[in-house]
């Protein structure tokens, strides 16, 4: 465990939970929790396997099965 106020140890979440805000959660009225739940997994989908990132040109799922 990291000391406090040490934010680059989870700097990759948060940037990660930022983007789900911004690009998801902001945008939409929630009514319930299963119309959240469905949401956050489809984005998770999204970013994970359709969204390119522009550093690499490729899905994060595609560097994991390079490495």
């Amino acid at each position: 465990m990291s000391a406090k106020g040490t934010p680059t140890d989870n700097a990759v979440i948060e940037s990660f939970f930022a983007t789900l805000k911004l690009e998801c959660i902001y945008r939409t009225i929630l009514d319930t929790q299963k119309t959240a739940e469905k949401l956050i997994n489809e984005f998770i989908h999204y970013y994970n396997n359709i969204r390119i990132q522009s550093k690499t040109s490729l899905t994060p799922s595609e560097i994991r099965r390079l490495a």
